[in-house]
């Protein structure tokens, strides 16, 4: 009973530090990165699509990105997408290929993107409490029906707690490293 709450709130929490990474991933820098693009949708036959999945897309040089569509009618679709996308892009298309340049961070938007990573890290860190929160309550309901013992209890409160804390300290540690991306000129 006991392993099986620790390896539920050890799954939860690495789910919580993964999603971090997903959103860090969103977060774009000054150098051109394909998951960047991971969170824009086309009009794909009616349905919303990842773009992903109707192009392949590229890293040309540090500061581009190529998109290459796999049907031709595709394109004004794609740059549509792109430019209705909260990323701040401005495609261009040359034939059938839609490069993508970065524009470089401003200080400001620089301060901005580290203040939403700092939010996101914050978001994390709130989810893995609350994993350890859970985990705490169903232990302390097994202790009200006489399933465990009170010293069972407790070590297993220590195991969930150096748990949390290493997780958070991932956590910090990968902020740390996003920080210290978006400050790089």
């Amino acid at each position: 009973m006991i392993d099986d709450i620790k390896k539920d709130a050890q799954s939860r929490m690495k789910k919580s530090l993964e999603a971090l990474h997903q959103n860090f991933n969103k977060i774009r820098t000054g150098r051109a990165h394909s998951s960047i693009l991971d969170a824009v949708t086309v009009d794909y036959y009616g349905g919303q699509v990842p773009l992903n999945q109707v192009a392949s897309i590229n890293v040309e040089d540090a500061r581009t990105l190529s998109v290459v569509p796999w049907e031709q009618q595709m394109v004004p679709k794609i740059e549509k997408a792109i430019m209705t996308s909260d990323l701040g892009l401005n495609p261009a298309s040359a034939g059938n290929v839609i490069r993508v340049p970065m524009p470089m961070l401003t200080e400001e938007t620089r301060k901005g993107y580290i203040k939403q990573a700092r939010q996101e890290a914050e978001h994390a860190r709130v989810a893995v409490r609350n994993v350890r929160r859970d985990a705490n309550g169903d232990l302390k309901s097994l202790l009200k029906e006489k399933e465990i013992t009170e010293d069972e209890q407790h070590q297993a409160e220590e195991a969930i707690q150096k748990l949390t804390d290493s997780i958070i300290a991932e956590i910090d540690k990968a902020l740390e490293s996003k920080e210290h991306d978006l400050m790089q000129v």
